[in-house]
């Protein structure tokens, strides 16, 4: 039985990774003239409103079942929220949706493992060191400019923070998913709370969001990739761990770099395609439960 819920968790987190993936070239093809912060504020502003409606309507108890234990991830995890869509769009605009969401989910695993060491006491192994020596190359050679894709230092900067929100955000998550929280409830309200960070630039340009490409690009942002995509995401965190979910977030950048190249135009110069390489091969070193496999191995010696 536990081999189907595993599959099924992992479908989940898959399926919120190629969502997001959208994100990025979404918001390139569009071209708003709005600003990328603004997006993201109204991306999460109005996700978490769907959400909370469809809370409303299908269980209004769910609110009131949230405990105040339930409070410090949930801030947390509001907080990553917030940052996250700032930093991540930002990125994009000054990166390109390939790079950016490559370094930015490239980073993730990484974030994730330190998140979990110290919030949830996980030991940090040999694989995760050699896969964030990886990721360091990786950034590095990303920094070399060249191509179409930006090589520019703020933007690399702000998806390095997008990449640790990510995991603050997954392990804040999985916490609330342990301790049995209503997770439509608990979601809801770290999107609408992480957009209380954002306000002042929704309110600043909330009138470049009438525009009907921005309105339809913040439509799909809303709908899409948050209210549907973070519920996956959470959906797939009761049935695996945070590390798998980091790693199938990997999904994110492959969707984002296909998108790049095959419809947007994007070309990455030799150097960036390489640090992109490194970097994620190195994060499947640090993602990857080599653990699982030892037991195994000494199960088959002790038969034998």
């Amino acid at each position: 039985m536990s081999q189907p819920k595993n599959l099924s968790g992992n479908l989940s987190v898959l399926g919120a990774g190629v969502l997001w993936g959208t994100v990025g070239p979404a918001q390139v093809l569009t071209h708003s003239s709005a600003a990328p912060v603004t997006i993201g504020a109204a991306r999460i502003l109005f996700g978490g409103a769907l959400l909370a409606a469809f809370v409303l309507l299908a269980d209004r108890a769910a609110f009131r079942s949230l405990t105040r234990r339930a409070w410090p991830p949930l801030l947390a995890a509001a907080a990553a929220t917030g940052i996250f869509q700032a930093a991540f769009m930002t990125s994009v605009s000054r990166t390109g949706a390939a790079v950016a969401t490559a370094l930015t989910f490239g980073i993730a695993p990484v974030s994730t493992g330190l998140c979990q060491r110290v919030v949830l006491k996980v030991p940090l192994t040999r694989m995760w060191a050699a896969g964030t020596a990886a990721a360091v190359t990786g950034v590095a050679l990303m920094s070399v400019p060249g191509g179409s894709a930006h090589a520019d230092p703020l933007g690399l900067a702000l998806g390095i923070v997008a990449g640790g929100c990510f995991g603050v955000y997954t392990v804040s998550a999985k916490r609330l998913v342990d301790d049995r929280v209503p997770m439509p409830a608990a979601v809801s309200l770290t999107l609408l709370v992480g957009s209380l960070i954002l306000l002042p630039w929704f309110l600043a340009g909330a009138a470049g969001l009438a525009e009907p490409r921005t309105a339809g690009l913040v439509a799909w942002l809303a709908g899409a990739t948050t209210a549907l995509a973070y519920m996956l995401f959470v959906t797939g965190l009761r049935r695996t761990t945070a590390a798998t979910a980091a790693t199938l977030s990997l999904a994110e950048p492959l969707v984002a770099c296909l998108l790049g190249v095959l419809i947007l135009g994007e070309r990455m110069s030799p150097p960036v395609t390489a640090g992109a390489l490194v970097l994620l091969g190195g994060l499947v070193l640090v993602s990857v439960p080599f653990e699982r496999v030892r037991p195994r191995r000494a199960r088959l010696l002790r038969q034998s």
